[in-house]
């Protein structure tokens, strides 16, 4: 069972995603919580595999729990899926750049929803097709994630190349292993690579870099 913790302020929204993944076999709601404070408190708690996050909250925002979940040493984070019903340039961005690793709409269907939530449980990326062009504009329109300083990439193979669009395509580790016949530890060592030649700290880092400076043309 994938278990999820749901962040939202609003009840009727968190009991409608309980019920709606109580529908399925393999996925299992282990806590909820109503603003990004709270949030860190059940992630603590409960241990979910996969957190979905709302994002315009009272109090502590989605991206104050973003950034405090990228902050945190003690623990690592599990992965979190924005699920908003908002989707400005800017706040796909904000959202991604403080560590998202997924980003849909709330007008997606539970397969959908299932989809990304398994996605991102198998160490993958997912951004709602929706709005990847407009991600794609908005990263190539503004200052590269981590500022200025960030240092210069490193030409990637061609392998590599083929592993960071998989990467940017949602692909898990063992996706990519299948879709290029690699063993999976293999995959592994790439991705590593191409986060030090990209300067990036995780796969969606990666992606955004990638996409700011051409590098999936």
């Amino acid at each position: 069972m994938i278990r999820v913790l749901v962040v939202d302020d609003q009840t009727l929204v968190r009991q409608g995603i309980r019920s709606l993944l109580g529908l399925t076999d393999e996925i299992e709601v282990v806590g909820e919580a109503d603003d990004g404070m709270t949030a860190l408190a059940a992630i603590e708690e409960h241990a979910p595999d996969v957190v979905l996050l709302d994002l315009r909250m009272p109090r502590h925002d989605g991206i104050w729990a973003l950034t405090a979940l990228r902050d945190v040493t003690a623990w690592r984070p599990p992965p979190v899926l924005v699920l908003t019903t908002f989707d400005t340039d800017t706040l796909v961005l904000d959202a991604m750049r403080a560590g998202a690793c997924g980003y849909l709409l709330k007008d997606v269907t539970l397969d959908q929803l299932t989809r990304a939530i398994r996605t991102l449980a198998d160490g993958g990326t997912l951004i709602s097709p929706s709005i990847t062009s407009r991600l794609l504009r908005a990263v190539r329109d503004r200052r590269p994630p981590g500022g200025a300083d960030l240092p210069r990439i490193q030409p990637l193979t061609e392998r590599e190349l083929e592993v960071l669009r998989l990467v940017a395509e949602g692909y898990s580790n063992r996706e990519i292993a299948r879709a290029l016949f690699l063993a999976e530890g293999t995959v592994k060592n790439h991705v590593s690579t191409v986060l030090l030649k990209l300067g990036a700290r995780d796969r969606t880092n990666a992606v955004l870099r990638a996409l700011h400076e051409n590098v999936l043309g």
